[in-house]
C-alpha cells in the first residue's frame, strides 16, 4: 500500500496543485490536514476524499470559493493527449441496464467489472464503492454518476478500465438537483493519480461537450463509444491554456 501520509510538496504534488494553492487551502481550513511538530502532513485518504469530492462538485456546476482552486482543471493531464481510448472498450458498456434501484445498478456494474477478467475481489470492490456512496453521492446533475471506489488501491485491479452503463429506466441516486440518473460510469484505477486524472477528465468532457445528450440518443455501446471517444477528442483543444 502507497505510503499513508504526504507533505506539503507531495500532496501538492498528488493533486496537481500548486504549493502556494494547497497552502491557502490549510490555511483557511478548507481542507483535512495534521500537524506534526513544524510539519504539515496530509493523510492520502483524506486527499483522496477531498478531491473528489471537489472534481464532482465542479462537474455539478457549483459555486466555488475565491480561496478554492478552479476544479476539475487542477487534476488535467498536464499534456492534452486522449486518455479514454486506453480505458474503455465497446464491450466495457451496457446500452441496457435494467437495474431498477441504486443497490442494483452498483451490483450490475461490478458484475460488468468481473467479466473484464481485471478485479482481483470483487466482493471487496463492492465494499469499496458502497464506502465512497455513504461519503456522499457520486451522481451529479445532469442525470450521470462517476462511481468509483474510495481508496485507490494498486492491488485492487490487474489492469486500469473504465465502464459505462445506461439504464433503461432513470434511477434516484441522490444526485444534488433530486432529479434521477440513468448514465453510469465507474472508474477502475490501479493508481490514485490516474483516478483524479480520469475522474477530471470525465466531468470536463460532460461540462464541456453535449456527450451527456449523445450518449443518452446512441443506439447500442457501439455508438456510444465512439460518442463517448469523439467528445474527448473535441475538448482537448480547450486544454491547451490549462495551467499547472
Amino acid at each position: 500500500m502507497p505510503y499513508r501520509f504526504l507533505t506539503l510538496d507531495e500532496a501538492a504534488e498528488h493533486l496537481g496543485l500548486r504549493r502556494t494553492e494547497l497552502e491557502r487551502l490549510v490555511k483557511a481550513r478548507l481542507i483535512q490536514f495534521e500537524t506534526r511538530g513544524e510539519r504539515t502532513v496530509f493523510r492520502r485518504q483524506d486527499l483522496e476524499d477531498w478531491a473528489s469530492r471537489h472534481i464532482l462538485g465542479a462537474a455539478g456546476a457549483e459555486s466555488s470559493r475565491n480561496d478554492e482552486p478552479s476544479w476539475p482543471h487542477a487534476c488535467t493531464l498536464s499534456s492534452a493527449a486522449p486518455l479514454l481510448p486506453s480505458l474503455i472498450r465497446p464491450e466495457q458498456i451496457d446500452a441496457a441496464m435494467t437495474a431498477k434501484t441504486k443497490a442494483a445498478v452498483l451490483h450490475d456494474l461490478v458484475e460488468m467489472a468481473k467479466r473484464t477478467g481485471w478485479v482481483c475481489d470483487p466482493r471487496e470492490l463492492t465494499s469499496s464503492l458502497q464506502a465512497r456512496e455513504a461519503l456522499c453521492s457520486t451522481a451529479v446533475p445532469g442525470g450521470v454518476a462517476f462511481l468509483h471506489p474510495r481508496a485507490q488501491d494498486p492491488y485492487r485491479f490487474t489492469a486500469s478500465f473504465l465502464l459505462l452503463g445506461r439504464t433503461v429506466c432513470p434511477i434516484h441516486y441522490g444526485a444534488p438537483d433530486g432529479l434521477p440518473t440513468e448514465l453510469f460510469f465507474m472508474l477502475g484505477c490501479q493508481e490514485d493519480r490516474l483516478h483524479l486524472h480520469t475522474l477530471a477528465r470525465l466531468c470536463l468532457v460532460a461540462q464541456k461537450t453535449n456527450v451527456l445528450e449523445q450518449l443518452r440518443a446512441a443506439p447500442d455501446s457501439s455508438a456510444m463509444h465512439a460518442c463517448l471517444l469523439a467528445a474527448e477528442q473535441a475538448m482537448l483543444p480547450t486544454m491547451s491554456g490549462v495551467k499547472r
